[in-house]
């Protein structure tokens, strides 16, 4: 049997020029899993990562601590999260609504939920964005594509809160807002694991986070 562990990259830079990339705290949840995962002694075949640059760069803190052989990791841009604020922008226009202040945090994450309703839903198009179908296909594709490549092997990916949610969505066959509250759950970092069979996956885990377990880490719990 093998595993399938998917982890949410760090904190990315909330209400700054360029979100796409990870804050001094990001960088040291990434840092902290590499070290907690060597600490563990656990060990993976094959690295899968989003193209975003999150991705690669919380993939980078995780190796500081768990060197992997270069050509046993790979980018797939299926595992790149949507994008936050295109859905946010087409909700608002579709709803008459003026733009929001980039760092009302509570105000950008109410309107990515109705965001998220809609496109889910095909309720709302996205220009710069394919439908949710499309999406969901994408990211199902990778998953299907490690399953059938990396049978009994340990698979470790490093992604997003959306594809995250969705695989964890189509294994449980949640309805679409349960989708939702799945990815609003999901800690920067965390890890959500898989057993793998011949028959599918099985939800092991979710949304663990050992590596931050001190009582001094309560400042590297994040969201977003």
């Amino acid at each position: 049997m093998g595993t399938l562990t998917l982890v949410r990259h760090g904190q990315a830079s909330f209400g700054a020029a360029n979100y796409d990339q990870l804050s001094t705290v990001g960088e040291l949840q990434s840092a902290r899993l590499g070290a907690y995962l060597a600490q563990q002694s656990l060990r993976f075949d094959a690295v899968y990562h989003g193209s975003l640059q999150r991705h690669h760069q919380t993939w980078a803190g995780i190796a500081t601590h768990l060197p992997i052989e270069g050509n046993t990791v790979h980018c797939r841009p299926g595992l790149n999260e949507f994008d936050g604020g295109a859905l946010i922008r087409a909700q608002r226009v579709s709803a008459g609504e003026p733009g929001l202040v980039p760092t009302d945090y509570k105000a950008h994450f109410r309107a990515l939920r109705n965001g998220l309703k809609a496109w889910m839903a095909a309720e709302l198009t996205v220009p710069e964005m394919p439908t949710y179908a499309s999406f969901r296909q994408g990211v199902l594709a990778v998953i299907e594509e490690i399953k059938n490549a990396h049978p009994d092997e340990r698979v470790l990916v490093v992604s997003s809160g959306g594809p995250i949610s969705t695989v964890v969505g189509a294994i449980l066959e949640t309805p679409t807002h349960k989708t939702i509250d799945i990815n609003y759950q999901i800690y920067n970092t965390a890890l959500t694991t898989f057993n793998v069979s011949g028959s599918g996956l099985r939800l092991s885990s979710f949304n663990a986070t050992p590596h931050l377990d001190a009582a001094a880490d309560a400042p590297l719990f994040t969201y977003a």
